[in-house]
């Protein structure tokens, strides 16, 4: 008597289909690449808001007074445009990540021809 249950196991090459199988590895990836871009847009937005600082005390002739444009630029525009930065970094970052895990990237293998 011969064993057919392996050559019949018809569920197991479904299981790798993200959508039959949602593992923890797709979701540890989305939420790296959030962390990721949530970093990067925190370091981008921080220059950035550092920038238009810059550009609104020289526009607007904000006083230099014991370091009033300092604090003003530092204080006020390089948080803001981090928070900023920070949120559409992760935003960006979270939705590659989540249309990358829905692209089938892992392909099975070619079978070779039997001779």
């Amino acid at each position: 008597m011969t064993n057919y249950t392996t050559a019949l196991n018809l569920t197991a090459p479904a299981a790798t289909h993200h959508k039959a199988f949602s593992g923890a590895k797709e979701h540890m990836k989305i939420a790296l690449l959030a962390l990721l871009g949530l970093a990067l847009g925190a370091l981008g937005g921080a220059a950035l808001g550092i920038g238009a600082g810059l550009a609104w005390v020289e526009i607007f002739k904000v006083t230099s007074f014991e370091g009033y444009n300092g604090m003003l630029v530092f204080f006020t525009f390089m948080p803001l445009g981090a928070a900023i930065g920070g949120i559409a970094g992760a935003l960006l970052f979270g939705v590659i990540a989540i249309k990358d895990a829905e692209i089938a990237i892992e392909r099975e293998p070619v079978r070779r021809r039997e001779r």
